[in-house]
């Protein structure tokens, strides 16, 4: 799992904000980058690498723009990972129009294995950003921990 994301290829970063933190997912497409960006959430509690991925969820949610879907995104990950009690360690997410619909992988919180660091409130506007250029898709918001 790579922890640096640069626009020609699939990754994700954190970036520091005062108390908070930056998630940053980057790809080829703005799918490949919002998976990422729900990598790089996972990555501010654990280590996705350690979660087994032997239980989908379905997530759906749908916004006027780009950058408010990132959030709702976002915010639908976190909410499915507090009231499961779940990890998630991968995602597949597809985009249409300001529809999404994704599958997120995981299993439930083992604090042995996990190590869980911080739980995540909620995603915010700040830094908030899905851009395109010629080398690929970034998407980026601070989420408050």
């Amino acid at each position: 799992m790579s922890t640096t994301a640069t626009a020609a290829r699939s990754g994700w970063a954190h970036f520091s904000h005062d108390a908070d933190i930056g998630v940053i997912g980057a790809g080829a497409t703005k799918a490949e980058a919002f998976r990422q960006a729900a990598l790089a959430l996972t990555a501010v509690v654990t280590d996705p690498g350690r979660v087994r991925l032997v239980e989908p969820v379905r997530v759906s949610c749908e916004a006027q723009n780009d950058e408010l879907l990132l959030v709702e995104w976002l915010d639908a990950v976190i909410y499915e990972m507090a009231v499961r009690s779940m990890l998630f360690g991968d995602f597949s997410v597809a985009i249409e129009g300001g529809h999404l619909r994704a599958t997120a992988y995981g299993e439930a919180v083992d604090v042995d294995r996990h190590e869980p660091a911080v739980e995540i409130k909620g995603a915010t506007l700040t830094a908030l950003q899905v851009v395109h250029d010629a080398e690929g898709w970034r998407a980026q918001c601070v989420v408050d921990v």
